[in-house]
């Protein structure tokens, strides 16, 4: 815990200085709008944006927090206080507008963006530790969570208050679900039904189960909310003491007392997919089609019968459904559900009816595994009883981790300080230890000893509660005695750590997934009952028979239904229609042919039919004559390759094919243009960043490099501690014959050079020009001076620490995201390190890969075909698109779309999105030509030659003299094979005499 503090407390401060600067009174709009914009340039020249430096506070956490305040006896105060958002005391940035009568809401509210900084002044009567409730209203934005920091007088009062976040409500788009004209569900489309809610703060992670609470001391406070994604209205902030729920037995006592009685006689069945709101456009109701359990049934047809599943698995999310009760009385409450999901621990959730928890006991909702459906009473044999008053009532399941919270943020903890101190180890041993030599670790790292014995303490402290609470012992517990062991055996014989350091570092990746893992909750619900006490609930349906009625029947229809088929099937011959063929999963798939269906044929008359395919059969198929009229998602090589054996049709001929290509940056469009003309749209387009360990580049007194020189004086640094730079990998083929891209780094450092990868209008390779051989020797030494490596995880490395900085692809960035929850706010990304020029600016070339959708040359109407092309590349259909999928499956699937006004659209953190549209000025295209395919492979023939086959191997103690290639000789050799390719395509296609 104190390494974890440590490490972050080097890292905060500016937000608790920047923004507690001094703000003496009311500042008018106009002029904090000026000094947002002073403030704003003096960050972009800064190496580390407001959130970075907000990552740097004090390090404190919730639980240390607290305990500190309980512990200074601070008492419940009694008094309440409102404050009026639209009587704040200062903003900075601009987006603040007070507006009055807003959505319902009498009197005045402040409408905030989603940058800049509100603060408001308080009076507190008493001192003591408040609860804090927020009257907001989530207006239009980018669909994604409201995220705000909460700042007290001026400072950061524990780490989670950086990271607020505020529902969006959902609800299906339709009260009735459609069917396609098979007769199949098509999956309700999840919209915003915004309304007034009042939130208390609490922990977005869920590893607390209460609402935060803050401690104030009698007399003149500020509070400020810094927003960090996403706008917001806000009426109030409201400082209270929320009184603990009652146990069970007091609230039925209390029933009893006011002469409640139990009802009779009365079932309500509220299918689980017809939810009335939700936290989340994750969760939409599900098709299940492996039980004939569920309601309603199909063994043939697809149909909507439940709602969550795995998608309902992350802390926060909830689900709301209306109950419209007959009479009030006492009810019993039971869910018809499936939690097949998770082994070893139990999915939770917290049940409120009308926003409030009738009883403790709600707390936590224990799921437990099972095999298919079941009913869950809750309640158990003696089924808690619940007063419900007559008339609509809301009824509200809420994903918590439960009694394995505190279990998980202790596991968390000792993850970052084992990792904390593998990257200590790694100073003295390096990555690949010498097995022969006593480092004496152990006396080198003075503290490392007690370390691993803190640490394996309390994981089998944790590992024996965990089974406790599972009543029984599973994967999780094992991965836990696993790592202790081996700490304990690193205990015992401190001279084998070295040797045991890839297997610490195993282990250590295995505790990371662990965490994701076990706080993971899913559940799927098919229907809710709330019923009299003396009332039999319905069976769940889910028999022998029945399961072999439904296996069998699903068998027989296998042989008669095509799968691949999505959604509406046009038959009518007269109808206009166009065939896609799209390769993603089938996800994807039925949302595309649910907005088809929405949006391009009601708008245009033409039918689509989608299917999905496995894109390796499109040459073959195409060659047959029974191709597509569209194939999307086909990567940046296919188009140009295609159209030079006219299979592709070209897209300059259509009149408004100008006015199409303003959506996209010109480098997306390079890779497809052939001659005079341009063979496909671009869909996707991504490109590299250089990400960075804020913590480790701290403890190493490192800043982010600008220029490869900084780049170069950082291995120095690196080197001495063991630690490791990451470039792009250096792909090989998966199969004989693989198109292979050049690499991106080789390909960043010719451009950044003023290189170019083909002369005269792409008749000759430029690669054996002056600028070309020396980005070839430069891209080459990284490894043969610097041993940096060719292939490893990026980000299992970047996570531990052993690779605090790299570049990688931007969509890594998603990945981190999610993956290494333990590190959030002690990382970063900028445009990657540039190559100065004569005048002192920095050039920061990159290449761009992506996908692509083109036209297939046999397409029967083009026209129509061309339609379809247009709108899916339009700027609402990519921006819906990209919302739909991270809605979908998560932040780790945000959409890099090629549309530069939908990639504005997508819900990025306003602060890192500027890093990466900085980044974006500088993307380039690499060309396709006739031969080009032999750039990528004898790019890495040359470098192999140069980097592997020039180093001495070793193969049972032997070794073996590598055979010296000089960069120059071995580039300029290779560079002849991919002239002779591209002069015999040129000619093959009549390109040339």
């Amino acid at each position: 815990m104190r390494t974890k503090q440590l490490a972050r407390g080097a890292l905060l401060a500016a937000l608790c200085i920047s923004l507690a600067v001094g703000l003496p009174g009311p500042v008018s709009l106009t002029s904090a709008e000026g000094e947002a914009q002073a403030a704003q340039a003096d960050s972009a020249n800064g190496a580390l944006d407001e959130r970075s430096s907000r990552d740097r506070s004090r390090g404190v956490d919730y639980a240390q927090y607290l305990a500190q305040h309980e512990g200074e006896g601070a008492i419940s105060p009694q008094s309440d206080i409102v404050v009026d958002a639209s009587q704040y005391a200062a903003v900075q940035g601009t987006g603040f507008e007070t507006r009055g009568g807003f959505e319902g809401m009498e009197g005045e509210v402040l409408l905030t963006g989603e940058q800049g900084r509100v603060e408001w002044e308080i009076q507190v009567p008493e001192s003591g530790l408040y609860h804090m409730s927020v009257l907001y209203y989530p207006i239009e934005g980018k669909s994604s969570g409201i995220e705000r920091a909460l700042l007290i007088d001026g400072e950061l009062p524990f780490e989670e208050a950086a990271y607020l976040q505020f529902d969006r409500i959902w609800d299906n788009e339709l009260e009735e679900v459609e069917q396609d004209n098979r007769g199949n569900d098509l999956r309700p489309r999840q919209v915003e039904r915004p309304e007034w809610r009042e939130a208390l703060l609490k922990d977005v992670e869920g590893y607390y189960a209460e609402p935060f609470q803050f401690h104030f001391e009698a007399g003149k406070h500020t509070i400020s909310f810094v927003s960090e994604r996403e706008p917001m209205v806000i009426k109030q902030l409201k400082l209270f003491r929320q009184e603990p729920a009652p146990t069970y037995e007091e609230a039925l006592q209390a029933y009893n007392q006011a002469g409640a009685r139990e009802t009779q006689n009365i079932l309500l069945t509220v299918q689980g997919e017809q939810a009335a709101a939700k936290s989340s456009p994750t969760l939409y109701p599900q098709t299940e089609r492996s039980s004939p359990a569920v309601e309603p049934y199909s063994a043939s047809k697809t149909r909507v019968n439940t709602i969550g599943g795995y998608n309902w698995r992350v802390p926060g999310q909830w689900i709301e459904w209306k109950i419209d009760v007959p009479e009030t009385g006492l009810y019993k409450i039971a869910f018809k559900s499936q939690q097949n999901f998770v082994r070893g621990i139990y999915s939770t959730r917290r049940l409120t009816i009308d926003g409030k928890l009738p009883f403790k006991e709600m707390e936590l909702v224990p799921f437990r595994y099972k095999s298919g459906y079941r009913m869950d009473v809750l309640g158990g044999d003696d089924p808690y009883l619940y007063y419900l008053e007559k008339g609509e009532r809301t009824i509200r399941l809420e994903t918590t981790l439960g009694e394995f919270a505190p279990l998980i943020r202790e596991v968390e903890d000792s993850l970052f300080n084992l990792n904390a101190m593998y990257r200590k180890i790694l100073m003295i041993t390096g990555a690949a230890p010498d097995q022969f030599r006593d480092y004496r670790v152990e006396q080198q790292i003075p503290d490392m000893l007690e370390t691993f014995r803190t640490e394996s303490d309390r994981l089998k402290r944790i590992s024996k509660e965990l089974r406790r609470l599972s009543g029984g012992s599973g994967d999780a517990e094992a991965l836990l005695k696993t790592m202790s062991v081996q700490l304990d055996e690193m205990i015992d014989e401190p001279y084998t750590i070295p040797r045991r350091l890839g297997s610490y570092k195993s282990n250590t990746g295995g505790l990371g997934t662990w965490l994701l893992r076990t706080r993971e909750m899913p559940l799927e619900i098919d229907e809710l009952y709330v019923a009299s006490p003396d009332k039999k609930l319905p069976k769940t349906g889910a028999g022998f028979f029945s399961q072999l009625k439904h296996e069998a029947t699903t068998f027989v229809n296998s042989f008669v239904i095509d799968y691949n088929q999505i959604g509406n099937v046009a038959e009518d011959k007269d109808v206009r229609t166009v065939t896609v063929w799209i390769g993603s999963g089938r996800d994807q798939a039925n949302t595309l042919k649910a907005m088809i269906d929405e949006t391009f044929t009601p708008e245009t008359g033409i039918n689509v039919n989608l299917k999905l395919v496995q894109m390796h059969t499109l040459l073959p198929a195409t060659l047959a004559g029974q191709g597509p009229d569209v194939a999307m998602q086909i990567g940046n090589d296919i188009p140009v390759n295609y159209a030079m054996r006219g299979a592709a049709a070209d897209l300059s001929g259509f009149p408004d094919f100008e006015e199409v290509m303003e959506r996209f940056r010109p480098s997306a469009v390079v890779p497809y243009r052939y001659e005079d003309g341009v063979y496909a749209l671009p869909e996707t387009q991504t490109f590299n960043m250089l990400f960075y360990r804020k913590d480790v580049l701290a403890e190493l007194g490192l800043s982010v490099p600008e220029t490869w020189d900084d780049v170069a004086e950082l291995f120095a640094v690196l080197n001495k501690h063991h630690m490791e730079f990451g470039l792009p990998l250096v792909m090989q083929p998966q199969y004989p014959g693989e198109n292979i891209a050049p690499n991106s780094l080789f390909a960043a450092l010719l451009m950044q050079n003023g290189g170019e990868f083909y002369r005269d209008g792409g008749k000759e390779s430029d690669l054996d020009s002056r600028v070309g051989i020396e980005t070839f020797k430069t891209w080459t030494e990284f490894y043969t001076d610097y041993k940096l490596e060719r292939e490893f995880d990026f980000p299992n490395r970047f996570r531990t620490g052993q690779m605090p900085i790299g570049i990688a692809d931007y969509t890594t960035y998603n990945q981190l995201t999610v993956f290494a929850p333990e590190i959030r706010g002690l990382w970063g990304f900028v445009p990657i390190p540039g190559t100065a020029q004569a005048d002192g600016s920095v050039r920061r070339d990159v290449p761009s890969g992506g996908s692509a959708t083109i036209m297939l040359d046999d397409a029967e109407d083009k026209d129509a075909a061309w339609s379809f092309m247009k709108w899916w590349t339009s700027d609402e259909i990519q921006t819906t698109f990209g919302r739909e999928m991270e809605s979908l499956m998560g932040a780790a699937a945000r959409y890099p779309t090629a549309n530069i006004n939908a990639l504005d659209s997508l819900p990025w953190p306003v602060n890192d999105y500027e890093q990466l549209k900085a980044q974006f000025e500088s993307v380039r295209g690499i060309p396709e030509v006739p031969g080009g395919y032999f750039t990528g492979r004898h790019l890495l023939n040359a470098f192999y030659s140069v980097v592997v086959n020039s180093a001495d191997q070793k193969a049972m103690g032997i070794t073996i003299k590598g055979e010296k290639a000089e960069p120059r000789e071995t580039i300029v050799e290779y560079v002849q094979y991919m002239q002779e390719e591209i002069r015999n395509k040129r000619m093959e296609f009549g390109l040339d005499p």
